[in-house]
């Protein structure tokens, strides 16, 4: 052990260091390690076989929802979220907690209230399992890498309330769909979902009462960006737009005034109660909104979207997602056209793609804790498909991302910095021996007295020969020249700069 580490410390302690830039057109191999979740062999076969060009295209508009193999689409289906609607799991755990909470023996209500507990987290451990499972074996991998984006973008924290018998609808129904459409539907789904009316705790504004904090976000976080021109004002106003606008778990509709009932919206768990709402007239960013109830934030979604901040502020984090680094004309072409498509995702992310700086930037930057593990499976099991998602959710755990649990409504950090201080690589390595030693029950199905077939993690396989090792450098052979063991070799090269970069 003391052999490896000494390895590691010596050969790979800079590994932020650069990797040398991919030289003229951008190899193929290189563009499946930015534009997906980590190399294959039929992944490569794709992009070898439709050109790089048409294999892009094919990415950024995907014809149709793309199969996953029958195996791994039995694991989604066979889950309660993908059998039972959002409503109903939502609306039946908050009923189980109720008669929790109601009992009067202290031992049985404790019992009961233990019961729920696992009950949402079982519901938030499916949604991570459904989401990781696409990540592996979808053939359509940039929208899944978008589909993190933006869940990372529009972040919630499922923990709180009773937000996990709703994040994996979020993620399916409001952010799956529009991942690589018009910005502006993927907007107004995210920000009229029920996890994030609950999370940033939109259903306790009311008139009369307002609550600043979803309206302080909408600004900072999901459109314009921090100093781009807002004021302390317009959020005020945002506030008062945002009035009414909330989640109901009730069957039955609130007694309304008559002049009222016309306003009342009902969609799912969102609901719009006009009894809550400010309809007196407003003035955000210099346009005045009279009292229309649910179709003021709707109208104003619409005006956040096309605003030219909104464009900037989300081009900006896409470069910086992409490429590790947001550079002024990139980012400037990438405002310009999202101004022009009126926020068609997809055509932003063409001209990144096309830019010289993204293809300068291949193989630099650093992989994040979630891309580095599920990147680490793809690689080492090359398309066979495990059973168990549950130690690869314990490794993006450990290494500090794990899905749906960001403290604040900010994401993780996207920049590299974020990602490679020594405390943070010494774990990297540790989780690195963890994947490069066995299987670590991947392939034990979750289901009880299940077997486990395990499977040694093949590192070193044709498609390393085909692509990967050309790129080491002498000090990275030299260093992988010194394993004693294939589980050593394992563990040097999930450790190297090569790998750890993409």
């Amino acid at each position: 052990m003391r052999h490896i580490w000494l390895v590691i410390v010596v050969c790979f302690a800079c590994v932020a260091s650069a990797i040398p830039a991919v030289a003229g057109a951008p190899d193929n191999a290189a563009l499946i390690d930015r534009l997906t979740w980590g190399q294959t062999s039929q992944a490569l076969a794709d992009i070898n076989r439709q050109g790089s060009h048409s294999w892009m295209t094919s990415q950024l508009r995907p014809a149709a929802p793309a199969p996953l193999p029958p195996q791994v689409q039995a694991q989604i289906d066979a889950l309660r979220i993908s059998r039972e609607p959002m409503a109903q799991i939502a609306v039946a755990m908050d009923a189980e907690i109720r008669a929790a909470n109601k009992l009067t023996d202290p031992a049985a209500r404790q019992v009961a209230q233990q019961a729920y507990q696992k009950g949402m987290a079982d519901l938030k451990q499916q949604a991570t399992a459904r989401s990781l499972l696409r990540d592996l074996y979808s053939p359509n991998q940039l929208q899944e890498q978008m589909i993190w984006f933006w869940m990372n973008h529009f972040s919630v924290q499922a923990d709180k309330r009773d937000i996990r018998a709703m994040i994996g609808d979020y993620e399916d129904q409001a952010i799956r769909p529009h991942a690589l459409g018009k910005f502006r539907d993927l907007l107004k789904a995210a920000d009229l979902h029920p996890a994030m009316l609950r999370y940033l705790d939109n259903d306790q504004n009311a008139v009369g009462h307002i609550n600043e904090n979803y309206a302080r976000e909408i600004l900072e976080l999901h459109t314009m960006g921090v100093g781009s021109g807002y004021s302390q004002k317009d959020v005020e106003e945002m506030a008062r737009v945002l009035t009414g606008v909330g989640v109901s778990l009730s069957p039955e509709a609130p007694k309304l005034k008559a002049e009222r009932q016309t306003f009342y919206v009902r969609r799912g768990l969102m609901e719009f109660n006009p009894a809550r709402h400010d309809f007196g007239a407003k003035m955000l960013l210099g346009r005045q909104i009279d009292g229309a109830g649910l179709w003021e934030f709707e109208q104003t979604l619409d005006v956040l979207a096309r605003h030219p901040a909104t464009a900037r502020h989300i081009s900006s984090k896409l470069a910086l997602y992409f490429m590790g680094d947001a550079p002024p004309d990139v980012v400037d072409r990438m405002t310009a056209k999202f101004q022009r498509s009126d926020g068609d995702i997809a055509e932003v992310l063409s001209v990144l793609f096309k830019s010289a700086a993204f293809k300068a930037s291949l193989g630099k930057k650093l992989k994040d804790p979630v891309h580095y593990a599920v990147s680490a499976v793809r690689l080492a099991y090359d398309g066979r498909q495990i059973a168990n998602t549950a130690p690869l959710q314990g490794w993006i755990n450990r290494l500090g991302q794990s899905l749906y649990s960001r403290d604040t409504p900010d994401g993780y950090p996207l920049e590299d910095a974020a990602w490679s201080g020594p405390g943070q690589l010494t774990t990297m390595f540790e989780v690195a021996r963890q994947i490069g030693a066995n299987s670590a029950g991947l392939f034990k199905p979750n289901i009880a007295g299940a077997e486990d077939q395990p499977a040694f993690p093949q590192l070193q396989n044709a498609l390393f020969y085909a692509t990967l090792e050309k790129r080491l450098s002498p000090q990275t052979r030299s260093a992988l020249a010194q394993a004693r063991s294939p589980a050593e070799w394992n563990t040097l090269f999930l450790s190297s700069p090569e790998f750890l970069h993409r």
